[in-house]
């Protein structure tokens, strides 16, 4: 899951002084790489990320942390007729990397003692390597074409879509959770149905990197998880644990790091089965533990190397769809199940588990058969999909579909893999076996058919992509030619990700590069991606980041320049060509382009803030202040906007306008000094004098 820079505010100044510190926003994910700015383990914990998606600008607000309040007592244990049920995923964990699962050189022994009481699916497969639209499935019990949920960027859950939550909470169920990573966060729409939703994540921090270094590591989300169930919340109980840990990259804390030295993605697997071992104890200790449905699973996979894939959503080999799937029912006998099963199966099991009807959306079904040892009810519908490839560097999206041990990957170049023989799928058998491939070619067509919404099916049906996938990939410059295949404008076939995974990983790399300040190495690595793709928009992208943030404003003009020609509608690439036109004082062109960034997306308020600031070269001050306001009407509680309002109030002889937007600064940002320092001003120009003096002395305040 990753994400582009968020905006920032402008380093060029105007005569008043007026300037911006780096702003909050959200973005797209373009990266797998983390930081872990919290304490875990007592020590600061700071990773490194590997780079490789790229997308368009998305704004947000800032999320306020909730405080909860209360004496912590013991929890009772819920009504006999209404059993708890508890949720954990652990992202991006490999199944084959579990003890469990027969990995005798890593130690996970609460998921063990999970496993040795429940039911283990040893064939269970994620829709989606990528995290946010494989808990959408999960979630939903639909998959990506009914949601629309593809990707890790402009994406929404629509409130049709029904949540494992909200039937809950419609069920007397307290709902809550605690996420690991700021991928999840509530605007992305998963938050239907809960109660208690802990994202909370400060995007001030973000500054010049990605959506996903915003991570809480897995002792805080159980920290929180557990300060609320000390609240001891109305029975019965929905609790989701979410830990991000053994996502890229892998810094375990001690004594993990220590114990896996030279395996660290092994290290965060064994430090999250610590977090769910707190859990699981605390649940024992108060009761709830023997009478609380279980279900521990992972979103996706990693890749480690595997195809050349060192992360994950680039491909749909098992290696990144192949998860662990543990489900505890209260009762029930343990046992290991073999069949081949898929994460849109979890919902509907759970609620069958619960004895609470299965809503029509859903379109997985139900293992408590299996659970059961009864005969099983039908088969999965082992689907899985990543469009990253085509959404994000223009090469062929990628499905496929998995039944009965024979995997069919539908490529420009398609693939077919016995995986029972083959499990690592290194042995294609396309060439030799297409009565296979062109049947399961079909089930695939049909799933897609059968589950992608009919307004998507225009053309007599011939586009098999829901509605707004289809709009999405058609304003990028795609058109459908046949069932489910698309090309470039001019009709030219889009390359297979197969052949461009030497780009991407380069991409991926330099990326990383010139978030952590090593531009040049960045350069070289984007550049040698540029000759081997040099259609590659992302590429230039990067390279007039890096370019930028040298202060090289010329080269970083010149290659916004060159990506405007490739998209002219692109948002961000937009906002950076305005500022790096104001930081080499052109603020004619500046203003031009800060303006049309706004046209494009009307939620940067940055851009606003910005244009504000440019207008003020220009000694357009009226202009000025009607941008300062802009940016705050698009965010409250942006307090540069704020700030800068009032300082443009006082420069105005408007002293009370200026006191209550210096105010609302003050508020929003307590250390802002500056603010500080006018609001006294503008006391002092009111007679204030004793409020003036202790705003100077909060302004001097280190």
């Amino acid at each position: 899951s990753r994400h582009a820079p968020p905006y920032p505010s402008p380093r060029f100044r105007d005569k008043m002084g007026i300037y911006g510190e780096r702003s909050s926003v959200a973005v797209r994910e373009i990266s797998t790489g983390k930081v872990r700015p919290a304490r875990r383990g007592g020590a600061v914990v700071a990773g490194e990320g590997l780079a490789g998606r790229l997308a368009r600008a998305l704004a947000v607000a800032l999320i306020a942390c909730l405080g909860y309040i209360g004496r912590a007592r013991p929890l009772a244990a819920a009504s006999a007729s209404k059993p708890n049920v508890i949720f954990i995923t652990i992202d991006t964990l490999r199944a084959d990397h579990l003890h469990c699962y027969g990995d005798n050189q890593i130690a996970t022994p609460n998921i063990d003692a999970l496993a040795a009481m429940a039911a283990r699916f040893t064939q269970a497969y994620s829709a989606v390597p990528i995290t946010l639209p494989s808990h959408t499935t999960i979630f939903t019990g639909e998959y990506p074409m009914a949601t629309g949920m593809h990707d890790f960027s402009d994406n929404k859950l629509p409130k049709s879509a029904v949540t494992l939550a909200e039937v809950l909470h419609n069920n007397g169920y307290s709902t809550a959770a605690f996420i690991g990573s700021a991928v999840l966060d509530s605007r992305f729409g998963l938050n239907q149905g809960f109660d208690t939703y802990f994202d909370h994540f400060d995007f001030s921090r973000l500054k010049e990197t990605n959506l996903d270094l915003m991570e809480r590591p897995g002792n805080e989300v159980t920290d929180e998880a557990l300060r609320w169930l000390r609240l001891n919340p109305r029975q019965p109980i929905f609790l989701w644990v979410h830990l991000y840990d053994p996502h890229y990259p892998y810094t375990p804390p001690e004594p993990y790091a220590s114990r896996y030295r030279t395996r660290p993605y092994d290290g965060e697997i064994a430090f999250s089965d610590s977090q769910v071992g707190r859990l699981f104890a605390f649940l024992r200790d108060n009761g709830l533990y023997d009478h609380s449905v279980i279900a521990l699973m992972s979103d996706h996979g990693e890749g480690l190397g595997e195809h050349g894939e060192k992360t994950h959503g680039f491909f749909v080999y098992n290696s990144t769809l192949h998860v662990p799937l543990i489900i505890r029912v209260p009762g029930v006998a343990p046992r290991v199940i073999s069949d081949e099963v898929s994460l849109a199966d979890v919902m509907p099991t759970v609620l069958q588990a619960l004895k609470i009807p299965i809503p029509p959306t859903v379109q997985g079904r139900s293992l408590l058969a299996d659970i059961l040892g009864r005969p099983s009810s039908g088969s999965s519908q082992l689907y899985a999909e990543t469009y990253l490839p085509l959404l994000h560097f223009h090469w062929s999206q990628l499905r496929s579909f998995q039944s009965r041990g024979m995997k069919y990957i539908d490529a420009p170049r398609p693939e077919l893999y016995d995986t029972h023989r083959d499990p690592r799928e290194l042995k294609d058998l396309y060439a030799t076996r297409r009565a296979m491939a062109h049947s399961l070619h079909d089930e695939l067509f049909s799933v897609m058919r059968r589950y992608t919404p009919s307004s998507g099916t225009a053309t007599a049906g011939k586009e098999l992509t829901d509605p707004a996938l289809l709009e999405r990939l058609r304003s990028l410059g795609y058109v459908a030619v046949s069932a489910g295949t698309f090309s470039d404008r001019s009709g030219k076939p889009l390359a297979d990700p197969k052949d461009r995974i030497r780009v991407y990983e380069l991409f991926s790399e330099g990326m990383s590069d010139g978030q952590h300040g090593r531009y040049d190495e960045s350069l070289r690595k984007l550049k040698e991606a540029g000759k081997l793709d040099p259609s590659v928009l992302a590429v230039h992208y990067m390279m007039a980041l890096d370019y930028f943030n040298m202060k090289d404003f010329p080269r970083a003009i010149a290659e916004f320049q060159e990506v405007l020609k490739m998209d002219p509608k692109y948002a961000l690439a937009t906002f950076y060509l305005g500022l790096a036109y104001g930081e080499a004082s052109n603020f004619d062109a500046a203003i031009q382009y800060l303006n049309k960034a706004l046209e494009l997306d009307p939620t940067n308020f940055s851009a606003a803030f910005n244009l504000g600031s440019a207008y003020l070269r220009k000694n357009r001050v009226d202009d000025a202040v009607a941008a300062f306001k802009r940016s705050v009407a698009i965010y409250p509680d942006y307090a540069e906007g704020h700030e800068a309002l009032g300082e443009m109030y006082l420069y105005l002889k408007r002293p009370d306008d200026a006191i209550r937007e210096l105010q609302r600064a003050t508020a929003l940002a307590p250390g802002m000094r500056k603010a500080h320092y006018h609001l006294g001003e503008a006391y002092a120009a009111k007679g204030m004098h004793e409020q003036a003096e202790r705003e100077f002395q909060l302004a001097k305040s280190p």
